[in-house]
């Protein structure tokens, strides 16, 4: 339910309404200077996330070191989804030109929502089993899916008639905006209600500067003991191949549909609307295939499936909009195989006394991962002048990410969660 709940921000606030109410009605048409250069609404945008990412991948390692120590994990979830949802609903404040508030709203609410996901996360290993984290991961994306596919129809339809509501289009995006904080918000509260509370002995004394210390040299033990741990490395270096490639397709679909493809802006929403609820079925799907055929496996078929979306989005014909939503249906069904999965398999590989850490490793992993395939579009399209060949260009991450997740020994990796030492912290459950 906590899947339900944060993905109707990052479906409908960050992922696709913010960043058209920030370019279009927040930065003015003359576009702000920052060091000494004059950016646009997309250009301070990307500016910004990029700056948030950078500071997330310093941060959300040592704070899920921070939170396995003290046991906080519950504690830090309820902080960063309640405080994340509150700052989201306070778009509704944010009016045309308050560049300096819009961004400082966004970031503090992003910043929550994948805080919150790393303690999450942290969860998976604690409550579950080998045989049943494949399945549970995967359920918890299927409901994603679908919580977030359901508020962006919500707030589609506000935004659709405005009129007959009595407001205009900017409040219409604002209340958007803010209903995926109040879904976010509201429906946090009954999943961390049914969450354990954790305590770590004989850390308790310490002050929160203390334990950040501590975490920090947690976080760089770590790091230099994982290249001891060759399956869990493997592990990581394909997903942050092939979660590249995944990520930059998602990221750039909507510019290039309506760019390249000549797409009208109601086809690019009504094939993510398809995307997000045929992945609903894809999850569960693979969840199930995860069960017969083990989970690596059912990820290297997901990534075949990938390169053959990219593919076709290669070659599909410009203006064709059924083949559009078709393509995005196909990104439905193979989009839950390789999140869940992913999420799940490297869950069963880490140690449970760690996961928090572990978990905002695996967070960093997946902002840092999605920074390469963004350049090398960039490159190809600038050097080539074609965004086909750009797209087409991503095929290699997904082929060298499903190579080396070839190698990855599941088992293997999964024996070695014994040998690692993660300190003297001893957690138990402390019931509510």
């Amino acid at each position: 339910m906590y899947d339900w709940a944060n993905s109707a921000y990052i479906t409908a606030g960050a992922g696709v309404l913010f960043p058209i109410y920030f370019a279009s009605q927040i930065v003015p048409e003359s576009g702000v200077r920052l060091l000494g250069r004059t950016l646009d609404g997309e250009g301070l945008w990307g500016a910004v996330v990029g700056f948030g990412a950078f500071v997330l991948f310093l941060a959300m390692p040592v704070l899920g070191a921070v939170a396995d120590l003290s046991g906080a994990k519950r504690r830090f979830l309820q902080v960063f989804a309640y405080g994340g949802a509150t700052f989201t609903v306070l778009v509704v404040f944010v009016g045309t030109g308050q560049v300096a508030l819009a961004l400082a709203v966004f970031l503090i609410s992003f910043v929550g929502f994948v805080a919150g996901n790393v303690m999450y996360n942290a969860f998976l290993p604690e409550i579950t089993t080998d045989d049943t984290i494949d399945a549970v991961s995967a359920k918890g994306f299927a409901f994603g899916y679908a919580g977030g596919g359901l508020q962006l129809l919500l707030a589609v339809v506000v935004i659709a008639f405005h009129d007959r509501l009595g407001i205009d289009r900017l409040t219409a995006e604002r209340i958007g905006i803010a209903m995926s904080g109040v879904w976010w918000g509201a429906f946090s509260v009954f999943a961390l209600a049914r969450l354990p509370r954790r305590s770590a002995a004989g850390t308790e004394h310490l002050g929160f500067v203390a334990m950040a210390r501590a975490g920090f040299g947690r976080t760089l033990s770590t790091t230099r003991h994982l290249v001891g741990f060759r399956q869990l490395l493997l592990f990581v270096v394909a997903f942050l191949l092939y979660n590249d490639g995944v990520q930059t397709v998602i990221a750039l679909t909507s510019v290039y549909a309506s760019e390249t493809l000549g797409l009208a802006t109601e086809t690019i929403l009504v094939t993510f609307l398809v995307v997000q609820f045929v992945a609903v079925f894809g999850a569960v799907a693979f969840g199930w295939l995860a069960r017969v055929i083990g989970p690596k496996r059912s990820i290297l078929i997901a990534i075949g499936g990938w390169v053959l979306v990219t593919i076709g989005g290669y070659r599909i014909p410009e203006g064709a909009s059924m083949l559009f939503i078709g393509l995005g249906a196909a990104v439905g069904l193979v989009l839950g195989g390789v999140q869940a999965l992913s999420r799940s398999l490297y869950g069963s590989m880490i140690p449970q006394a760690a996961s928090a850490e572990f978990f905002g490793f695996f967070s960093v992993f997946s902002k840092f991962s999605a920074i390469w395939g963004p350049l090398l579009f960039a490159v190809v399209d600038t050097i080539t002048g074609s965004a086909r060949l750009a797209i087409g260009s991503l095929v290699v991450f997904l082929v060298l990410g499903g190579i080396l997740l070839a190698f990855v020994d599941v088992e293997a990796g999964r024996r070695s969660r014994e040998r690692w030492r993660v300190g003297d912290a001893e957690v138990g459950v402390v019931d509510d």
